[in-house]
């Protein structure tokens, strides 16, 4: 009898062992494609992190967040996520509504201290719901918006003719510097400095979906109004802080310097560091690392756990905000809806990319599986949807 257990014994732990083998193996294929494409595209630095409800299940860092000085890109290195930021606007709305601020289908004009109206339909409410779905007419106009990019030259050391790239594709900073509110009202106001009818889309609100940074600030802004908090203040306190995401700012911080990875425009040549003066909707600083617990707050967060914002507020902020039969126009369903501000895609799976100078970035979680995923990337790559394929089929085991 007992050589009979020893024998069941045994037999269980080698099923474990060859267990842990085979998922082992399985991410070693990953990490071997995702070299492949560092190399291929020739990435700086990239750090991807998967995880499960309760923890990470999969860490891998590639190349450099500094080359000149030989640091190493890891899960703890610090970067800008670019629009991965819009999805902490949409937990910040929804626990603004959570706490009485104000509703979805509020006109926004019933929060502002200044008066936003499309000059085509100015009988047309802009809602609250219109920004975090993308369909308000508020526009980033090109002649303006790059000009919201405050470059600190004197932060850390960049290449000058990288910079030059930029400057002659627009971010020339014609902008000085000023606060969040004052360039909402100089660029939406019509009495205001930056005003151009080619801020709006010749659309009635809520008729097109037209992406906006812009109009992703405004929404956070709102938030300012009522909490009176900054948004990076309303942010700490109802996110960062409670998830531990100590490692996670909206600003420029000289006594981290040594933590964060350079934007980069190739292998070599670095971009100054910058920041955004409508910050909300792409300047979190984070890492990877603070992205997973994040991620898995979002996870549970869906499933039921209210750690962040109420069942009814996950429920709204991923229900699809567009019926297949009448969406507005200038999106196409065929490969995602949108919930608040989250992109709901047609895979199964909920998320959102970023994409700035010297920034690529993704997060997502698959609700029917549990896990989830981000990659950071200290530089600008056009087509992402290597990697995130990788990452979703990895994450699509149950």
């Amino acid at each position: 009898m007992k050589r009979w257990k020893q024998i069941i014994i045994g037999s269980t732990l080698f099923c474990v062992y060859a267990q842990i083998a085979q998922g082992q193996s399985r991410f070693d294929s990953l990490t071997i494609s995702l070299g492949q494409i560092v190399k291929k595209d020739s990435l700086t630095g990239m750090s991807v992190l998967l995880v499960d409800s309760q923890q990470i299940v999969y860490e891998h860092n590639f190349g450099y967040a500094d080359v000149a000085k030989k640091t190493k890109y890891t899960s703890q290195t610090i970067q800008n996520i670019g629009s991965v930021s819009k999805t902490f606007i949409a937990i910040a709305l929804m626990k603004a509504v959570e706490l009485g601020y104000f509703k979805l289908e509020t006109n926004i004009n019933a929060i502002l201290p200044f008066k936003v109206v499309n000059p085509s339909y100015p009988m047309s409410d802009i809602t609250v719901r219109q920004l975090s779905n993308h369909t308000s007419s508020i526009v980033d106009n090109p002649a303006i918006f790059p000009d919201t990019y405050q470059f600190d030259e004197g932060f850390a050391e960049y290449d000058v003719s990288a910079y030059k790239i930029l400057q002659n594709m627009g971010y020339r900073e014609k902008i000085g510097d000023t606060s969040l509110k004052i360039f909402l009202y100089d660029y939406l106001s019509s009495d205001g400095k930056y005003y151009n009818t080619n801020n709006f889309v010749s659309s009635k609100p809520g008729s097109s979906s037209r992406y906006s940074n812009i109009g992703s600030a405004l929404a956070a802004y709102l938030i300012e109004v009522k909490s009176g908090m900054t948004y990076a203040e309303f942010t700490e306190k109802y996110i960062l802080k409670p998830l531990k995401m100590k490692n996670s700012s909206w600003f420029l911080n000289p006594q981290k310097l040594n933590k964060y990875a350079k934007p980069y425009y190739d292998l070599v040549a670095s971009f100054p560091f910058y920041q955004f003066i409508t910050y909300p909707d792409g300047g979190l600083r984070t890492n990877t690392a603070d992205l997973s617990k994040y991620l898995i707050a979002l996870i549970n967060g869906y499933h039921g756990n209210q750690s962040l914002l109420n069942k009814w507020s996950y429920q709204t902020m991923f229900t699809p905000q567009f019926s297949k039969d009448d969406p507005p126009k200038g999106i196409s369903l065929a490969y995602r809806n949108k919930g608040i501000f989250w992109n709901l895609y047609n895979n199964g799976t909920i998320g959102h990319d970023g994409d700035d100078p010297g920034v690529t970035s993704f997060l997502f979680f698959n609700p029917a599986t549990g896990q989830g995923g981000v990659f950071l990337c200290n530089r600008y790559l056009a087509d992402k949807t290597e990697i995130i394929a990788l990452l979703v089929k990895y994450t699509d085991e149950r």
